[in-house]
């Protein structure tokens, strides 16, 4: 833990005694102190009472820095506008899990542990068959990397680094197999296996879209867009699914158990679904007429309709991954020839009124980066059903990242929030034929 700053505290005093409690103040390296509140209730017969922990430092991390007043994402010290424009997925992987940037050498040796563990063992294509073929990708994906854990026991023991860097390589490296199979499964099209002369993105877009029938070349401006987009999500801070990977990591669970965990937190429709729900948003306004009727519903308190991509849990100004995923959504539409698509003049309007109109400024409600990335899904040919599965094929880097952070903490204990009480005092047990 960071040393305090100038051993300065804070005061605590309970009006009914008369007492008064001192608490360290920690600084981080950048955003807000932290109170230390670790000796609260040894100290006061206190808890802290904070639904949805928005007000709780969980955890010391040196991964992730959100500041979402001035809209900065920041991957250990990076600007996340510097990594998509100069940099990939697999690079930005390297650093996120490892702290610094790849040398020449480690990015090579680093490729090559990602190509050469992206094939699933072979039982696992039985283990999908044993799906219904309309069962969600994400149930799949929950399953299948739950289950990785049965074939790879090599990488179980999480006291032993060497173990931990096998399984969280093994991970990153075969969650685009995970959700391409899922995928494919679902079509009833037999499963293609990676191709390792392929880049990461590339491969990915391929074992989506190729059939043994004939070759299929990937779009390098495709392959370009999709690893953009799994840069931009490739990490979030303490966000719902990666506290539950921590969570299920604080009681010495197998890495492939946690992050199995955070796919299912993933899947909430308040966590991973917002494109899926922009995508039907646009499609429901059908056209730019009608957007002032739907601006007007956004702004009545009585009308339940909410715009949908815009506003942000932490970013209360713009969010910085979304001007980047509006220049690959222009770059994507270009290479398909889908310049003229209607709902991606519908997202530019709303897009243009939110921007000028009072309401949404007040209210800092800006486009966030789920406003366009299931605009350009939809025009790759992706089904919404699998808008989820890429976000977690993105986000296992930075679930596992933040897995092995919290394994290297010499004070990492099992989580164990506490609660306020609310229920019935204690009471007698009566006999059944005393209850009326």
């Amino acid at each position: 833990m960071t040393n305090t700053a100038q051993k300065k505290t804070v005061t605590l005093t309970d009006n009914s005694t008369g007492k008064s409690y001192e608490f360290p103040v920690i600084q981080g390296t950048v955003g807000p102190d932290v109170v230390d509140i670790r000796n609260l209730y040894a100290d006061t017969g206190l808890f802290t009472f904070d639904p949805g922990f928005t007000s709780t430092g969980s955890c010391e991390s040196k991964i992730t820095f959100i500041d979402g007043d001035e809209g900065v994402l920041l991957y250990r010290g990076y600007p996340i506008e510097e990594l998509a424009e100069h940099s990939d997925f697999t690079e930005v992987a390297y650093l996120l899990l490892n702290g610094e940037l790849p040398t020449a050498k480690e990015r090579s040796d680093f490729d090559y542990s990602m190509t050469h563990h992206n094939m699933l063992h072979e039982q696992l294509a039985y283990f999908y068959r044993g799906f219904r073929r309309d069962a969600h990708p994400m149930a799949v994906m929950c399953g299948v990397v739950g289950a990785l854990s049965a074939f790879y026991h090599d990488s179980l023991d999480i006291n032993d680094p060497h173990q931990r860097m096998v399984a969280s390589h093994r991970l990153v490296a075969k969650m685009p197999t995970v959700a391409a199979w899922a995928y494919k499964y679902s079509l009833g099209q037999p499963f293609i296996y990676p191709r390792n002369e392929m880049r990461y993105a590339e491969n990915f877009l391929h074992m989506m879209f190729a059939t043994p029938c004939e070759p299929y070349k990937v779009s390098p401006i495709l392959a370009k867009a999709m690893d953009r987009i799994l840069i931009l999500h490739a990490d979030h801070e303490q966000n719902a699914s990666t506290s539950t990977v921590r969570l299920a990591g604080s009681s010495g669970a197998n890495p492939f158990a946690c992050i199995a965990a955070g796919i299912a937190s993933l899947w909430g429709p308040a966590h991973g679904g917002a494109n899926e729900a922009v995508l039907n948003m646009l499609k429901a306004i059908g056209s730019t007429d009608r957007i002032p009727e739907f601006i007007r519903r956004a702004k009545d308190k009585n009308d339940s309709f909410k715009l949908m991509g815009f506003g942000h849990r932490v970013y209360k100004n713009y969010d910085p991954r979304a001007k980047i995923m509006e220049r690959t959504c222009h770059e994507v539409l270009d290479e398909l020839g889908m310049k003229s698509n209607s709902l991606l003049a519908i997202a530019m309007e709303l897009e243009r009124i939110a921007l000028s109109d009072d309401y949404f400024i007040e209210k800092k409600l800006y486009p966030n980066v789920d406003f366009y990335s299931g605009i350009i899904f939809n025009a790759m040919g992706i089904p919404s059903s699998m808008f989820t599965a890429l976000f977690a094929l993105a986000r296992t880097v930075g679930w596992i990242s933040q897995w092995n952070e919290m394994m290297k903490e010499e004070t990492q204990k099992i989580g164990r929030p506490r609660q306020l009480y609310t229920g019935a005092v204690k009471r007698p047990f009566k006999p059944l034929h005393q209850r009326e």
